[in-house]
Parts: structure tokens; sequence; C-alpha cells
């Protein structure tokens, strides 16, 4: 596929933030200085680093594409879709501009400002290269925490409910997680 998984989800993010912003503050004009602070802002996060890949990968897929069917055209192929690759390449600036006016769109300029110098001072740039160590890490630490709740969960419900049986004389305490219900003792 021509999109990869990462640049599929930016999209789908880019476009949830839109519907987001009210009507009105998408219609704002954007000041130069503006859209200037957006450009560094997108920047410092790297927010459009996903889509690097989209001209190359294209160019790699048409090519396997147009070679199937004329094998013996292999090197002109090739080298035609490159040319054609390396012309299009000039409009990746049109990406970053858009981009730029979204977050110009749901930022201040100040906003922007203040995101760029965090983002491009050391500790910004660690959280970049860090955070998805990060993330990864704490959707472990999630997960055995998860776990250890559902599994605490579930013993204090069946023995709450062994105790409501004793009580009440006759009823089933709430089976552990795939055994066969267990009936009171009468």
């Amino acid at each position: 596929m021509i999109f990869s998984e990462l640049a599929r989800r930016g999209l789908v993010i880019s476009a949830a933030l839109l519907f987001l912003v009210p009507a009105k503050a998408l219609a704002q004009d954007i000041t130069d200085s503006h859209l200037e602070a957006a450009r560094s802002a997108v920047t410092a996060i790297h927010a459009t680093d996903q889509f690097d890949e989209i001209l190359p990968n294209a160019a790699t897929q048409i090519k396997a594409d147009l070679i199937v069917n004329n094998p013996d055209k292999q090197q002109e192929i090739s080298d035609m879709v490159d040319d054609a690759a390396l012309a299009l390449a000039p409009r990746r600036g049109d990406l970053e501009t858009e981009v730029a006016r979204v977050y110009a769109k749901l930022f201040t300029e100040q906003e922007l400002t203040e995101i760029a110098n965090f983002y491009n001072s050391e500790t910004g740039k660690k959280l970049l290269k860090l955070g998805p160590v990060a993330t990864r890490e704490m959707l472990k630490a999630a997960d055995v925490w998860s776990n250890g709740i559902v599994r605490d969960l579930r013993k204090a419900s069946i023995d709450g409910v062994q105790k409501i049986a004793g009580k009440a004389g006759s009823a089933t305490a709430a089976p552990a997680s795939g055994a066969a219900p267990a009936t009171a003792a009468q």
C-alpha cells in the first residue's frame, strides 16, 4: 500500500482535529507571522515527517505495476518514474504549508512560538525521541495493572457472592474465568 499505517493515522488525527474546531476559528485570517510560527512549530514537532515516504513508496509501487506489463522496458520505466517523482518532489512544500495552516487555525501565534521553543529545546528533543519508548512502557505497565485489577475484582466478587450465598442459604457463586459455576452448600 502506498500510505503507511503511520501516515494513515496522521491523516485521521488531522481530520478529527478539524472537526473539533469551530467554523469561526477556521475562518479566521492568518497573518504571515502567525503562519511562520506555525511552520516553526510543525518543523519542531516533526508533524509531517510521517509523510516523507509517500512519494518514494508511490514511485516504487508504480514502477512495479508498469514493469510487470513491460519487463523488457524495466530501465526506461524506472528512469521515467524517477524523473516524474523528482518533478513532483517540490510539491512537498504544499503539504508543509497546509499543515502549518491547520496548526495556525488551532493555536495562537504565541502558543505556536511556545511549542516551537519547547520542542527545539534539549528537553523537547528528548521528549520527541523517547516519547514512543515511554508510551510503550506506559502501555505495558497499564496492561499489568489492568490484569491485576480485573483479577482482584473477580476474586472479591466471587468471595462476595459466596458470602451472599451463605446468608441466603442457597445461591450460585460466580464462576472463575473458564470454571463451571459452584453451588453453595445448603
